[in-house]
């Protein structure tokens, strides 16, 4: 359903913020509000907006896309690889990975705006201090429970904060993901196709 005009609340300051409909918002919301700010995230019915991000969250995702466009000519996998754009999940919940890789044929124009799940091979999170929940546990689960194959969480670790990719892999009997790799220095693996990148701190710096 669309949204009915919104009551909006001002408050001292002078902002004015859209009080939520009765039973939460849709994903036809998100994309006919007004003025909401860019890579705002519908989860569980809630607008969800996005802070400013830290330069390892911005590097890291450059370093990710480019490695798995590389990737995937190598080995001619008809996928492409996009950035932060909205994955549909259910009506009440269109996230926005910060990376999905997609089936060719999801992509149908420079128009889009979204994706739909099932047309999503991968989805990435890189952990921001401000939704460590929810891209640890929020996202993964409803990615998981929409049938999403494969997910990886990104982050800092040890003392130098180098790069960390955590691989996951959907078991469709229980539609949950299961492990099947911690990376530090290569990230080497062959689903959802065979994929090569450089992780190194090195690396990374050098963007």
């Amino acid at each position: 359903m669309t949204a009915e005009p919104i009551a909006e609340h001002e408050p001292e300051h002078g902002c004015r913020w859209p009080v939520p409909p009765q039973d939460g918002y849709t994903v036809d919301d998100l994309f006919t509000l007004p003025d909401l700010p860019p890579h705002t995230e519908l989860i569980d019915g809630s607008l969800v907006f996005v802070s400013p991000q830290r330069d390892f969250h911005s590097t890291m995702i450059d370093l990710l896309v480019t490695g798995l466009r590389r990737s995937a000519r190598s080995v001619h996998a008809e996928v492409k690889v996009r950035r932060e754009m909205t994955v549909i999940l259910d009506h009440r919940n269109g996230p926005e990975p910060d990376i999905s890789v997609v089936r060719s044929d999801a992509v149908t124009g420079s128009n889009q705006t979204r994706f739909e799940a099932e047309g999503v091979l991968l989805a990435v999170e890189v952990v921001s201090p401000d939704s460590e929940s929810r891209d640890r546990d929020t996202k993964p689960r409803k990615y998981a429970a929409a049938g999403i194959p494969h997910f990886w969480l990104v982050e800092m670790a040890g003392g130098d904060q180098h790069p960390v990719v955590r691989v996951y892999e959907l078991d469709p009997v229980t539609k949950t993901y299961a492990p099947t790799g911690i990376h530090h220095d290569q990230l080497k693996i062959s689903a959802p196709y065979d994929i090569d990148i450089d992780i190194t701190l090195d690396a990374l710096k050098q963007l």
